[in-house]
């Protein structure tokens, strides 16, 4: 009876693992702040711009070369509007592997910046980095695209 309940359990456990275990390797709330189908933007390759609601908004990513925790970047971002609590969020698009606040700067006039490291991931230039530019929880910008780039 007990061996009955058991192996009951189990199977129950594995189909519950195959209908939800999915949702747990992709990244939070992708689908929600970006389509399937959203176009990309590569930050490495070329600079993103978009037209939002305020104004034009231009972001930028830069490697400064092998830091003392891996490769470093500067990011910078003109944006028409001040937010408050201004964040770029980093995410791993190909791979969940949390969530990376990283608070930009005001420099002067329409510019922000921040330096920052990617954490290691141990699929290396196959692991692909998302963007995400924020006022605290709240989007800003009204991008149309996915900021990415691979941590090289």
């Amino acid at each position: 009876m007990i061996r009955a309940i058991a192996v009951t359990g189990l199977i129950i456990g594995l189909v519950a693992l195959l209908v939800f275990g999915p949702r747990y390797l992709t990244s939070p709330g992708s689908d929600e702040v970006s389509g399937p189908d959203e176009p990309r933007c590569d930050l490495l390759e070329r600079d993103c711009q978009w037209e939002g609601e305020t104004g034009t908004w231009l972001v930028q990513l830069e490697s400064l070369g092998e830091g003392d925790q891996g490769v470093e970047f500067r990011i910078t971002v003109n944006a028409p509007e001040a937010p408050d609590r201004f964040l770029a969020i980093l995410r791993g698009e190909s791979m969940y592997m949390g969530e990376y606040p990283i608070p930009l700067k005001h420099q002067h006039g329409e510019t922000w910046r921040a330096r920052f490291t990617a954490p290691f991931c141990t699929t290396g230039s196959e692991m692909e980095w998302r963007i995400d530019l924020q006022s605290g929880e709240q989007a800003v910008g009204g991008n149309p695209m996915k900021l990415t780039f691979r941590a090289r």
